[in-house]
């Protein structure tokens, strides 16, 4: 009976120790420390896809932005030279001496490189997007958080809205390029002069649904500033919405580009761009498909990538899917 009492006294000791007696560490809850980009990470990196992905993410990046300042590409370097017109892969490499990675995939209507041409319009397509989802996504969430929040402010780009949201996005921007120029620049400016106003309107509705709740009427009753309301008890309930939006805007845009430059309206011809390499071989898809399958092929893959990983990220950063 003796020895039951001390294994029982003994098994009290090992779970509880004493305290001090102050008040601080009487309250005091030991817990696991909780990170909550730790924990979107080990859910994002949980399917195997995400990690294929990014690993095809981070080639192509490489090659895009490392390739071209050893290997410049020049859409003129053989245009003096008939003979290297439309070569297919297996004629370019016999006409150019030998296996040349340059010439893997064929040369194109002026004999410029096929490969030479994706990569640097894969690095213009990639830049542009990041650019301008920087710029839209930065200016559209400040000025949704305001406008969601404050009345005062909603009334008055309510009508800036319903008066650009009519005018059509693509006439907007062809009209831009026409009247600015087709840069890459000039194009990001047409791009984001007005690509903001969608993003801002979208995320007032989720500011405008939480803007509401009682811990933010009590920081107002307080006296609390509006920028310190807004950063701290808003955008940080918005983060899903937040990485939801980016996963949509940034595959949007080499959409956009590479639609543009097809239909001849986007960037310039010195500008290299998967749109325009497209559209220069629409006419000549079946008779020399070298030139045509690739650029649809490499913008089509680098859209699906950045697609899946952002919506897969977006699904991560929920705080419901780390339970």
């Amino acid at each position: 009976m003796s020895d039951i009492k001390n294994a029982s006294a003994l098994s009290e000791k090992e779970l509880f120790s004493p305290i001090a007696g102050d008040t601080i560490s009487s309250e005091k809850i030991i817990a696991p420390r909780y990170s909550y980009w730790k924990s979107v990470f080990r859910v994002f990196f949980r399917k195997k896809i995400n990690i294929f992905m990014i690993g095809l993410l981070v080639f192509i990046i490489l090659v895009a932005f490392i390739m071209p300042y050893f290997w410049p590409y020049d859409l003129m370097e053989n245009i003096m030279d008939a003979k290297t017109f439309n070569l297919s892969p297996a004629a370019a490499q016999k006409y150019f001496g030998g296996f040349s990675f340059k010439w893997i995939l064929g040369s194109g209507a002026y004999g410029n490189s096929i490969m030479y041409g994706i990569v640097s319009s894969a690095r213009t397509s990639l830049l542009l997007a990041v650019i301008c989802a920087a710029i839209n996504m930065t200016i559209g969430i400040i000025v949704g958080a305001f406008w969601g929040y404050s009345k005062r402010v909603d009334q008055i780009m309510i009508v800036v809205y319903n008066i650009v949201a009519n005018v059509p996005y693509i006439l907007l921007i062809t009209v831009l390029v026409y009247i600015i120029g087709s840069g890459f620049w000039s194009f990001v400016f047409a791009l984001t002069v007005t690509g903001w106003l969608s993003i801002a309107y979208f995320f007032r509705t989720q500011v405008m649904i939480i803007r509401d709740r009682e811990y933010s009427l009590a920081s107002r009753c307080l006296g609390t500033p509006v920028t310190r309301v807004i950063s701290k008890n808003i955008l940080p309930f918005l983060t899903s919405v937040i990485v939801t939006l980016l996963a949509t805007e940034l595959p949007s845009y080499i959409s956009m580009e590479v639609f543009l430059s097809y239909i001849g309206v986007g960037l310039s011809a010195t500008v290299p761009s998967l749109g325009r390499m497209i559209q220069q071989a629409q006419t000549a898809f079946l008779t020399y498909p070298w030139e045509f399958w690739p650029p649809v092929i490499v913008a089509s893959a680098i859209t699906i990538i950045l697609y899946v990983l952002g919506q897969n990220l977006a699904d991560a950063s929920d705080p419901r899917t780390h339970m």
